[in-house]
């Protein structure tokens, strides 16, 4: 199984972030461009929370806020759950699924390299998963 850092190898895109002080409508508008379901929340180069869809769903459309008006502070998970790029898929999954989270910040040394999706991990496995049928495959015919 591959490990984290492998996969943000091979993985395209930059890193998204935004700050703390920007608008919920600003970070909004920054996902559906580059059509991602979250943002690193980053001040002073360092990680200070996570803001998804799920934060913007629950946190302000559900509480009447403004989008515009709120703070993206007020509404992201301040305490993300967070994997270093030595980590297995595998691993990433079990925590994923331990934490009920859909996103993971990559840290090394204290600073940001990446962020993986469950769609990431679940892609990565499928994948692992149809080199091993091919490999069994080609071991029984031959």
């Amino acid at each position: 199984m591959k490990t984290i850092r492998q996969l943000l190898q091979s993985k395209s895109g930059g890193l998204c972030t935004i700050g703390p002080g920007a608008s919920v409508l600003d970070a909004l508008k920054l996902m559906a461009e580059k059509n991602i379901g979250a943002l690193l929340v980053v001040e002073n180069d360092k990680l200070v929370g996570i803001i998804s869809e799920r934060d913007y769903a629950r946190k302000v459309v559900l509480r009447g806020k403004s989008s515009q008006d709120t703070p993206v502070r007020e509404i992201m998970t301040e305490r993300a759950v967070c994997v270093q790029p030595d980590n297995t898929v595998e691993e990433c999954m079990a925590l994923m699924t331990d934490k009920h989270v859909r996103h993971l910040p990559v840290i090394e040394n204290e600073k940001v390299i990446g962020v993986l999706s469950i769609g990431d991990l679940v892609k990565e496995t499928i994948s692992e998963q149809q080199f091993v049928i091919q490999q069994l495959e080609s071991y029984i015919h031959s």
